[in-house]
């Protein structure tokens, strides 16, 4: 196969990708999908001025060359360049390519005391909840300096609110708020995502089947961002 005809299959599969990532809105022309989506998918901005190239070397390939003759071959780095995009717009990288952390949490009737105390051992700034096996929530070792303060501002034993329960400072909404949960399928781009659409976002939790109630395999916060940001681009 020539490097033409590569290039040209290559460009269809980044067609239909970008289609796909843009959710069909409009017919819109090949560099203006670049463009759009662009604005909001990191693959397509890395690589946004090849693309443009790509699709400027596809419509000479296409309506200059005749049956018996290509007119132009593109040379091997911008093919294989091209196809590496095609290749991370088809198959990008997934949260299983991740390493599974041990990811420490906290039993829901735990006492307060107990799950500050942990915070403090491990550094962690988010602590899972469960009642069994089953995720309940997450505290966040702000909401539990905050409860700290508001009991101290009230007047009351700062014990008093250490001995409670972990369950009784679980917000409910806290994570619709601060947590997206997704599952080893989902794809790096979709954790990234996640982040920029959401600034409060404290943390990305990752479970086998992107289902809450199961056990997680990973935890991400914005500290992980670089690491994701080098598996989407290597």
């Amino acid at each position: 196969m020539s490097n033409a005809l590569d290039l040209i299959s290559a460009y269809n599969i980044i067609d239909a990708r970008m289609r796909a990532i843009y959710r069909g809105k409009g017919n819109l022309q090949f560099s203006d999908l670049v463009r759009r989506c662009a604005e909001f998918n990191r693959t397509v901005k890395k690589y946004e001025e090849d693309l443009l190239l790509c699709a400027r070397l596809r419509n000479v390939i296409v309506h200059e060359s005749r049956r018996d003759r290509i007119i132009a071959e593109p040379c091997d780095e911008v093919t294989q360049l091209i196809c590496h995009v095609a290749d991370l717009l088809q198959s990008p990288p997934l949260l299983s390519e991740l390493k599974d952390k041990d990811v420490t949490g906290i039993d829901a009737q735990a006492t307060i005391g107990d799950a500050v105390m942990l915070i403090a051992r491990t550094n962690y700034s988010n602590l899972p909840v469960y009642d069994g096996r089953r995720m309940i929530g997450v505290l966040n070792n702000r909401r539990l300096v905050r409860g700290m303060g508001s009991a101290l501002e009230e007047g009351n034993p700062i014990g008093d609110y250490l001995s409670q329960p972990c369950v009784s400072a679980i917000h409910e909404g806290d994570m619709m708020r601060f947590y997206k949960v997704l599952g080893k399928k989902n794809t790096v781009q979709e954790a990234i995502d996640a982040f920029d659409e959401n600034r409060k976002l404290l943390a990305v939790i990752v479970t086998a089947s992107g289902n809450p109630n199961d056990e997680i395999v990973n935890l991400l916060t914005s500290a992980d961002l670089p690491k994701l940001l080098r598996l989407l681009e290597e």
